[in-house]
C-alpha cells in the first residue's frame, strides 16, 4: 500500500536525490517502473549521472560578485534561472493533480516548463494555471492532420515554443516496465491525443521483420517533415534528442531555432553516451547560433554549472521533480527547483561567476597531462 503524500517537507530531504526513496514508497510498483526506469540494462540511465560525477570544478577566490544573478533570455522570453521542467508523460501516475501541480510549482519559482504531448491533463488547463512561460513538447503523429490541430491548440493556449522530440520513433526496450507488468491505470491517459486516428497496419507480407518494414517506422517523421512542421506554426521550434554534431549541423541547416541534447533520460537506446559527455561536440557544431539546452542526470546545482560551462544555455530536469511530485505534490516540485537554484548560485559564487555570461570552459578542472 502506497504511503500518503507529505504535507510539508521534512528536514531529512536536504537534497534533490533525497526525494527518490520517499517517492518510491508513495507510488505503485508499476508507476515506479515507468517513471524511474530506463531502457534495457539502464546503462545510459546510470551513466547520465556518473558522467557529471566524473567532472570537477575549478574554484576561484576573491572575485567581484557584485550584481550577480542567474537571469537569461531565450526566444524573447525572460527567465529567472536556467532550470526548466522537462516534458514527462502521465504525471497523474505520480500525483492525482499531475501536471497542474507541476505547473503551479514552476510558476511559483519562475521556471519554464515543457508540457508533454502525453500529459495526463489537457494542455489548455495547464496553460490556464501557468504564470511562467510554457513550451509544448510534440511528437509528429502518423495522423498529420491531428498533429496540425494539436499545434494550433498549443498556440491558442499561449505556449511560446514547440519542442519536437526526435529520438523516439519507437519505444525503447524497457525491461523494468515489462517485469512490473506496467499498464496505465484507470483515469490516466494521454488526454491531448483523444480523437486521433489509429495507425493502420500496412506491413509488407512475409517481410520477416518485427519492426523494420512495418507501419510504425514507415510513418515516423524524417528530416523532410521539418519543412512541413515549419509551415504549421509561427512558434520557435527546438529539436529534443540531439546526440551528435552531425545532427546538430543538419538541424541548423533545416532552420531549427534551438536544440536539446538528450538521450531521452536513458529510455530509448541503451548504450548511448551520457548527455554531458556529448554536449561539447554539439556545442562546437552550434557555435552559439541557436539556444542549446541539455537534460539527463542533473541532481545538483553544480551539475547545472558544469552543463553551462560546456556550452548549454539552460538545462531541463525530469525524474527529480517527478519524484518530488510523487512525494509532496506542488510543494515538493517547488522545493526541488529552489534547491537546484540555490546550489547553482553557491557553485557560481565559489567558481567566481557572477552571472551566466561569466560561466565558461574555464570553470571545469582538467587534470594535467602525463
Amino acid at each position: 500500500m502506497a504511503l500518503p503524500k507529505l504535507q510539508q517537507i521534512p528536514p531529512t530531504i536536504a537534497a534533490v536525490a533525497d526525494y527518490e526513496p520517499y517517492a518510491r514508497e508513495r507510488m505503485s510498483e508499476q508507476a515506479w517502473a515507468y517513471l524511474a526506469g530506463g531502457a534495457a540494462d539502464e546503462l545510459s540511465l546510470a551513466d547520465n549521472r556518473a558522467a557529471f560525477e566524473r567532472l570537477c570544478l575549478r574554484g576561484r577566490v576573491l572575485q567581484d560578485l557584485s550584481g550577480g544573478n542567474t537571469r537569461l533570455r531565450l526566444f524573447g522570453q525572460d527567465f529567472a534561472h536556467p532550470v526548466f521542467l522537462a516534458p514527462v508523460a502521465y504525471q497523474k501516475l505520480a500525483h492525482p493533480e499531475g501536471e497542474l501541480a507541476s505547473v503551479l510549482a514552476a510558476s511559483a519559482l519562475g521556471a519554464g516548463m515543457v508540457v508533454s504531448t502525453q500529459a495526463s491533463v489537457e494542455l489548455e488547463a495547464i496553460a490556464a494555471q501557468a504564470q511562467a512561460p510554457l513550451w509544448f513538447q510534440l511528437y509528429i503523429q502518423p495522423d498529420r492532420e491531428f498533429t496540425a490541430a494539436l499545434i494550433r491548440r498549443a498556440e491558442s493556449a499561449g505556449y511560446q515554443a514547440l519542442v519536437l522530440t526526435v529520438d523516439a520513433p519507437v519505444n525503447g526496450v524497457r525491461n523494468r516496465e515489462q517485469r512490473a507488468g506496467f499498464a496505465l491505470p484507470a483515469g490516466v491517459e494521454a488526454v491531448n491525443l483523444r480523437g486521433m486516428r489509429p495507425l493502420q497496419a500496412q506491413a509488407e507480407p512475409h517481410s520477416g521483420s518485427l519492426l523494420l518494414g512495418g507501419p510504425l517506422l514507415a510513418a515516423a517523421p524524417t528530416w523532410a517533415d521539418l519543412a512541413w512542421l515549419r509551415e504549421q506554426t509561427r512558434l520557435p521550434i527546438l529539436l529534443k534528442g540531439i546526440m551528435s554534431g552531425a545532427d546538430a549541423e543538419q538541424a541548423l541547416a533545416a532552420g531549427i531555432d534551438g536544440l536539446i541534447v538528450s538521450n531521452h533520460g536513458g529510455r530509448t537506446l541503451d548504450g548511448l553516451p551520457a548527455t554531458i559527455d556529448v554536449l561539447p561536440e554539439v556545442a562546437a557544431a552550434v557555435q552559439g547560433r541557436v539556444p542549446l539546452l541539455l537534460d539527463g542526470g542533473i541532481r545538483r546545482g553544480s551539475d547545472i554549472l558544469k552543463a553551462l560551462a560546456l556550452g548549454a544555455d539552460a538545462v531541463l530536469v525530469g525524474r527529480p521533480y517527478v519524484f518530488a511530485l510523487a512525494t509532496a505534490g506542488a510543494i515538493g516540485v517547488a522545493h526541488v527547483l529552489q534547491l537546484l537554484r540555490a546550489e547553482l548560485e553557491v557553485a557560481m559564487a565559489l567558481t567566481g561567476c557572477a552571472d551566466l555570461a561569466g560561466i565558461g570552459p574555464h570553470v571545469i578542472w582538467r587534470a594535467p597531462p602525463g
